[in-house]
């Protein structure tokens, strides 16, 4: 890896002259044309067409420092209109293209964003109707109505020397995007990265997983929402180690796109991994199979925690040879056949999916991270992950726990903090930098990190005992028949669960003895994880499940625990009435 990829200090513009001066007819980019072609785009090619949109914000009247709002699904217009707002000098800000016309409002008027580039013109209309809060807005390019090219029409006048002013008044200090949380608790705040923030994570990151950005052909699919940092990050970081990448606005295409493009690695949240499994376990057993699937899964998740002991016997080697025909090599299929790695976030995996996966043949490298920390803190480096940990610190990051057990984290990839909002600045960052997370953690003595709660999620009992919910939550979740999961309590006399069920892995009625039975059994397998005290001791299946669309979870698949919670307090005190 060159010294140019471990730089802290520049712009991310630099990235894309970088790698234009070492070969501008590499492939950065494949495009889906439609069916099942894709189009391959260089870096030459990529920089010319970034250039032209850029001269075009310069010419309808961008200012370097304007914040132009971004709303669209994941695809290739999203990363060039990023880039071109970089190159113009002004501020990215990300919305997700579900928000709604109440979300964007706030947004763009919180963000004072003077234009916005959305996908479609349903996005344009949503915008149109927040757009009466936000005095500041101007102007709106509409993706699929073929703007863009009316935007780079108009930016034809303009000279190159404009551009190339504009770059170079940018430097690590220069405020990239403005990206505002998902909202678990409350109105989103528009967390503030630097450039440098973006440039420190990107060197820590492709020092700490260089078999995945600096392997020979590496590529990776994105198909999470870009308005995630998760997904971001991963943007700029293939942009700026040379690997090739693409995009995936639909989950539903996802299976057939991931076997065309063939990644060599993907980034995905636990859920997305919990899909996959769930599905080839229902098909197995619709099938008839399933006796055969859970032999596999049970020899895989061995074979995984035998590489943590030292090496597989024979026996056991020879098994998973034999199931490696029969089954693993059709769920690597489902990542595209070509993936040996994958980054999972945003929530916890949990140890028998990550054995099982690794056991599978795809190491799943779970980290750990928050927009306040321009995504990854920590993560699992390669031929050293500890599963069931979020992995060591990314170099540059500073971790401890404080006194209350709150993991607390600084460093060059730390944000430098809300816009406009002093007050909760001062609440999150300490005078030596210090950021609390809000996440409750352990280290061990060899540095791996394993979250253990949430902080301001703790459920106190009538008993005064004190119970960090995840870890009942994230097992519960665990099972194939059950999406989401939500421990109550605070201020009753025991724990209880409100559980929602997948009804594509279960299609029958919800009050079936076999489906309680399967909760039940989560609900104990859990339960094995605490004490008696925090033990789960009742729970309550619901109706609906909890989505984005109805307002329970957040992009990033979080559940809106107050909004839960605020709506269906009767059926949480039902749990507690004889």
């Amino acid at each position: 890896m060159t010294d140019s990829l471990l730089r802290y200090d520049g712009n991310l513009v630099d990235d894309v002259r970088d790698r234009l001066a070492i070969d501008p007819d590499a492939v950065a980019f494949s495009r889906h044309t439609g069916s099942a072609d894709w189009q391959d785009v260089t870096i030459g090619e990529f920089d010319a067409q970034v250039r032209a949109l850029a001269k075009g914000l310069v010419a309808s009247g961008v200012q370097a420092g304007d914040r132009v709002a971004l709303l669209s699904r994941t695809r290739y217009e999203w990363t060039l209109v990023d880039y071109a707002v970089w190159y113009a000098g002004a501020v990215t800000v990300p919305i997700y293209e579900t928000s709604s016309v109440d979300q964007i409002a706030w947004i763009l008027e919180d963000s004072g964003a003077v234009a916005t580039v959305v996908e479609t013109p349903e996005h344009a209309q949503r915008v149109a109707q927040a757009g009466g809060t936000a005095p500041a807005m101007r102007q709106t390019w509409t993706i699929d109505a073929d703007e863009l090219a009316v935007l780079a029409t108009a930016g034809e006048a303009v000279d190159d020397t404009v551009l190339d002013e504009r770059y170079a008044t940018m430097d690590a200090s220069t405020l990239a995007t403005i990206v505002y949380t998902s909202g678990t608790t409350g109105r989103p705040r528009g967390c503030m990265l630097t450039h440098g923030n973006f440039r420190a994570e990107l060197g820590g990151a492709l020092e700490t997983l260089p078999d995945l950005f600096d392997a020979d052909g590496a590529s990776t699919l994105l198909f999470l929402p870009l308005a995630h940092v998760f997904a971001r990050i991963i943007q700029v970081g293939t942009i700026r180690a040379g690997a090739r990448l693409g995009h995936s606005p639909d989950i539903k295409d996802l299976v057939p796109r991931l076997g065309e493009f063939q990644p060599t690695f993907v980034l995905a949240v636990p859920r997305v991994f919990e899909k996959v499994f769930n599905s080839a376990s229902q098909k197995a057993h619709a099938e008839g199979k399933g006796k055969i699937f859970d032999k596999a899964v049970a020899t895989a998740i061995e074979y995984s925690r035998a590489l943590d002991a030292g090496k597989p016997g024979l026996g056991l080697r020879l098994k998973h040879g034999v199931f490696d025909k029969l089954v693993y090599g059709k769920l690597r299929a489902a990542l595209g056949g070509q993936a040996q790695y994958a980054i999972s976030g945003g929530a916890a995996l949990g140890e028998r999916l990550g054995h099982f996966f690794r056991g599978v043949g795809v190491t799943i490298l779970e980290g750990y991270g928050l927009t306040e920390t321009t995504a990854a803190l920590a993560v699992n480096p390669p031929h050293r992950e500890r599963v069931g940990s979020v992995g060591l610190p990314i170099s540059g990051a500073e971790v401890r726990i404080a006194a209350d057990g709150e993991l607390q984290c600084r460093g060059p990839q730390v944000f430098q903090g809300y816009w406009r909002n002093e007050k909760a600045t001062a609440a999150a960052l300490d005078a030596d930098g210090w950021f609390g997370t809000g996440d409750l953690g352990e280290i061990d003595a060899d540095g791996f990190i394993r979250i253990t709660g949430r902080k301001k999620e703790i459920i106190v009992t009538a008993g005064g005992k004190n119970v960090a919910p995840a870890v009942l939550e994230d097992r519960v979740r665990a099972n194939p028949y059950v999406s989401q999961c939500l421990a109550v309590g605070d201020g009753k006399p025991f724990i209880a669960a409100l559980v929602t069920i997948d009804t594509e892995a279960w299609t029958g009625p919800l009050d079936d003895p076999a489906l309680l039975a399967e909760v039940q059994k989560a609900v104990d397998d859990a339960n094995t994880q605490v004490s008696k005290a925090e033990s789960i001791r009742k729970f309550l299946i619901l109706d609906e499940d909890w989505t984005e669309e109805n307002g329970y979870l957040t992009p990033s698949f979080k559940v809106k625990r107050n909004r839960v919670l605020a709506d269906m307090a009767t059926e949480v005190e039902s749990l507690y009435t004889r």
